[in-house]
């Protein structure tokens, strides 16, 4: 295709997002949020397009875009494949989710709102389409300012302090990436991703500029023990904000290990499995063990992707084809059911303006529509057979066995502590006794807030018991993956006995 079609998916929020900075204020801002509407629902199926057009059966980068940026330095490179597709589709799925959200939980500043959440969605795309190690930097680390604005801005009470939290864990934690970068152009002579693929970075080097990206990685996945930043964000955070952190952010650095840690540095990837085992059964275990003593529901949940993503990572470092493909499964389900989490808890927020899981109880009395669709959501977190939540532990378990089984047995346990926070979290919140007389006077949920909850809700359930379509657009993507990986190894390993 001539047409820019990856360039026009990036920069279209951010085109709309100029189109809401010039419109003219109105007292209900309603000209931002049908531009912004428009415009994510316009980006949604331009990428449903794409995802349509994308041919299945070739592991090679396609739609590919390539610009001159700074000489022949670095270059403006873009493409798809079958792995981030789906994070584009699930990025701009979420985005127009998140925007009608906001017409009833922002108050204030909405259209500033707005234009931060549409800038947030441009750098998020280009971070799943960046095919040079610069850009794919920039929109990495650009996508922090949105972020930071919507916390420090429109957050709670904490809202400078959660703020400066994440900027700062998520910021340092970069800055090493940097200097690998910078280390790898000097290596390589490029910054081009599919020509370092080409090149292979040197072993005696591997080992440390492996640890430059995980530093980064580690933080924005979040993984133990560098993951105290992310409760605090979200219970700070707006509705939507923490919807597009769960969802979204997070997913950024898994796509990172695929993408990066393990093609550039195979021998590393090795080398620290080990680690990686380590600290994703301390973040399976000991964060649900924690998410089982919260009184706040945002705190919960927040726990609760931090043993999720766990997972993602067990299952990224098997090198097999079921536990990374259930790795990428697990993503996509998370950010589905994590987002609708999150939804759950600011429904009933606009109405009580209390996080406390001690403020609710017997909600299913009052709001049985809003109940019906909590207990969906907390019974696919838990990994419940028939949604997506099952599918991806069941495959991320089944990679684990191949290559541990004393890992995956540990890892196993997680799945134990996950139906026991979510189903007490379930019992108080919508079965427990009517503490609140309050709930009485509540309504149940409007139209906006159906079809948010539906949409997330008939997803969850499609693809839990049709995969199909999310698997076979990554099969052969994750086949090259590996094999590429498995080839790179053995090259290496002879060139070293040689």
């Amino acid at each position: 295709m001539n047409f820019p079609i990856l360039s026009t998916l990036i920069f279209l929020p951010m085109v709309s997002a100029l189109f809401i900075f010039l419109s003219k204020e109105q007292k209900n801002n309603s000209s931002a949020t049908y531009i912004s509407l428009f415009s994510s629902i316009a980006t949604f199926v331009l990428s449903l397009f794409v995802w349509y057009s994308l041919d299945l059966s070739s592991p090679e980068f396609q739609f590919i875009e390539e610009k001159s940026w700074v000489n022949d330095y670095i270059k403006f490179k873009l493409g798809v494949d079958g792995i981030s597709i789906l994070f584009i589709v699930l990025t701009t799925l979420i985005t127009p989710i998140c925007i009608i959200s906001c017409i009833n939980s922002v108050k204030e500043r909405i259209k500033e709102f707005l234009i931060a959440i549409l800038i947030l969605e441009t750098f998020m795309i280009g971070v799943f389409c960046s095919l040079d190690l610069v850009i794919f930097y920039l929109f990495f680390e650009a996508g922090l300012i949105p972020m930071f604005l919507i916390i420090g801005v429109w957050g709670g009470p904490k809202r400078v302090y959660s703020a400066f939290k994440f900027f700062l864990f998520t910021l340092l934690g970069s800055v090493l990436m940097l200097v690998a970068i910078i280390v790898i152009y000097w290596l390589t002579g490029t910054t081009d991703i599919t020509q370092i693929y080409e090149i292979k970075i040197p072993k005696e080097y591997q080992n440390l500029l492996w640890l430059a990206f995980f530093s980064s990685f580690a933080v924005k996945t979040p993984m133990w023990p560098v993951h105290t930043w992310l409760p605090d964000a979200h219970v700070e955070a707006p509705t939507a904000g923490s919807v597009i952190l769960a969802a979204i952010l997070l997913k950024m650095a898994g796509y990172g290990f695929l993408r990066f840690s393990i093609p550039l540095f195979p021998v590393a990837s090795e080398f620290f499995t080990p680690l990686i085992y380590t600290l994703s059964i301390i973040a399976i275990i000991y964060t649900s063990l924690v998410a089982l003593m919260q009184e706040d529901m945002k705190k919960l949940i927040a726990y609760s992707s931090v043993a999720h993503m766990g997972y993602v990572t067990l299952g990224i470092f098997t090198f097999t084809k079921q536990g990374v493909e259930g790795s990428i499964f697990q993503m996509i389900s998370h950010g589905l059911i994590s987002a609708a989490l999150f939804l759950c808890v600011g429904v009933v927020y606009d109405r009580l303006h209390s996080r406390l899981i001690s403020s609710y109880g017997g909600l299913v009395n009052y709001l049985p529509k809003y109940s019906f669709l909590f207990v969906v959501f907390a019974l696919a977190a838990l990994g419940l057979p028939g949604t997506t939540g099952f599918l991806g532990e069941f495959l991320v378990l089944t990679g684990s066995f191949q290559k541990n089984y004393i890992v995956a047995m540990l890892a196993t346990i997680g799945v134990i502590l996950g139906a026991g926070y979510m189903l007490w979290l379930t019992k108080r919140v919508i079965f427990g006794e009517i503490t609140n007389e309050k709930i009485k006077n509540f309504k149940d949920t409007n139209k906006l807030e159906i079809f948010m909850l539906t949409t997330l809700a008939s997803l969850v359930i499609f693809f839990g018991f049709y995969p199909a379509p999310l698997i076979e657009t990554l099969d052969v993507s994750v086949n090259n993956l590996l094999m590429n990986y498995e080839q790179s190894l053995n090259n290496i390993k002879v060139v070293s006995n040689d």
